[in-house]
């Protein structure tokens, strides 16, 4: 309970009965708890006083509830915000959700241990978010200093892995926290580049997780892809400025070489974290490719983990969208058609058909279409688009019915002209 002492909690509604409740209820918990019976008096509280938490009743005379939380969040965004209404107003409730961007809403008539333990909850996010900023500020003020020594990049990988794990260190009693710096540390990075690379690694993860579920990994297994999808640039920390902001194919040799190296750093600074080895082969591995012109080992096809098979593809997908693979950033639909034109060559075939199907099925892909290659078609499927010879004639018009005859006559095209065809297909009949 003395962890507590230090909390200030401010109530505030009309309904003095309610005040007195909730005071009543949280003393006990060692907070220092203020009360307010309108908005207007909350406001002036919060201004001269240091607020960790507010619970605020939605139904209140001349400032409601939302417009309370949303002043709140525009002056004092730290403070946590939970709503506390007793009417079924869902036009008020989306108001507070969207303009205060409260952490929960809590129903009257409250149940005691469940508004306790969402207040503990809250408060305890606070501290999670206050730790990753102070670490966060540490991290950038390294950096800055790290640039200042003239050693090369090998010493610089050394310190910057030394000050990693120094930081694991501070987190160990959290071991998500850890991951979550961990992850945010190139794209906290620099000033270009942070826009571009702002929640790559969080969209390679959950595009990872979905991945491995689909292909029935374990749950231990999905949980170290996931990991590693959040982790898999964490040995770009050490590249020298600049290079992030670059898409690959446009560097030059020296460059690609040194950017070449961040598996294998990656894998380094991960091995220490036992939790973590597992994701740090993934991580390794992530950029080997399916016909073994990959690196950092060249492995191919079955040899290449299938964790990393599964974040190559999930990776590019990203990367292809922000610029930072080929020289222009791509629309979704350009990707995804990029990973099927290099099923079999940079990626494993099961894995992009599966990611293929993912996106079709969960509409992250925003258009009506969905592109195939010739072995991947079924019979019953509608094409959205014309398909034309690589002469420039018509092969098949839009709107035809494929039939298991065409199929077979187009996989002999591809096979003689040893010439790809990407066909699209109405996505509703795939």
């Amino acid at each position: 309970m003395g962890d507590n002492d230090n909390l200030t909690l401010l109530f505030v509604d009309d309904e003095p009965s309610i005040l007195s409740a909730l005071r009543r209820l949280f003393r006990p918990h060692g907070y220092r708890i203020m009360m307010a019976e309108s908005g207007a008096a909350g406001l002036e509280i919060l201004e001269r006083e240091a607020v960790d938490l507010v619970i605020s009743d939605m139904r209140m005379p001349e400032m409601d509830g939302a417009t309370f939380l949303k002043h709140v969040r525009q002056r004092w965004p730290e403070v946590m915000r939970i709503l506390l209404t007793g009417y079924a107003d869902i036009t008020s409730t989306v108001a507070a959700i969207n303009e205060g961007e409260i952490y929960r809403y809590i129903s009257k008539p409250w149940d005691d241990n469940e508004i306790v333990l969402v207040v503990r909850e809250a408060l305890e996010r606070r501290r999670l978010e206050e730790e990753n900023r102070r670490l966060s500020a540490l991290t950038l003020r390294q950096n800055e200093e790290l640039k200042e020594l003239n050693a090369g990049l090998e010493q610089k990988v050394s310190e910057r892995t030394a000050e990693v794990r120094a930081a694991l260190n501070e987190l160990k009693k959290t071991f998500i926290t850890t991951v979550q710096v961990f992850s945010g540390m190139v794209e906290l990075r620099a000033g270009p580049v942070g826009a571009q690379l702002a929640g790559h690694g969080r969209r390679v993860a959950d595009h990872a997780r979905n991945l491995a579920k689909r292909l029935d990994l374990s749950d231990a297994d999905v949980q170290t892809v996931m990991l590693a999808g959040l982790l898999h640039d964490i040995g770009k920390i050490g590249l020298p400025d600049g290079l992030l902001d670059k898409p690959f194919n446009n560097l030059s040799a020296d460059h690609r070489a040194l950017v070449m190296k961040h598996p294998v750093v990656g894998q380094n600074i991960l091995m220490s974290v036992e939790k973590l080895r597992d994701c740090a082969l993934l991580v390794r591995h992530h950029h080997e490719l399916y016909d073994g012109s990959g690196f950092p080992d060249r492995l191919s096809a079955m040899a290449i983990p299938l964790g990393s098979r599964i974040l190559a593809v999930a990776n590019d997908y990203d990367a292809l969208q922000i610029g930072t693979l080929v020289q222009r950033p791509l629309r979704a639909d350009e990707a995804l058609t990029f990973l099927i034109d290099n099923r079999g060559k940079r990626y494993d075939p099961q894995v992009v058909d599966c990611f293929a199907q993912l996106l079709a099925e969960t509409g992250k892909k925003a258009v009506t279409e969905l592109p195939i290659r010739c072995l991947q078609l079924r019979p019953g499927s509608v094409l959205s688009r014309d398909l034309n010879h690589r002469d420039g004639y018509l092969l098949l018009s839009r709107g035809s019915v494929l039939t298991k005859e065409i199929i077979s006559q187009l996989v002999k095209l591809e096979s003689t002209e040893q010439q790809p065809y990407t066909l699209y297909i109405k996505q509703e009949e795939v």
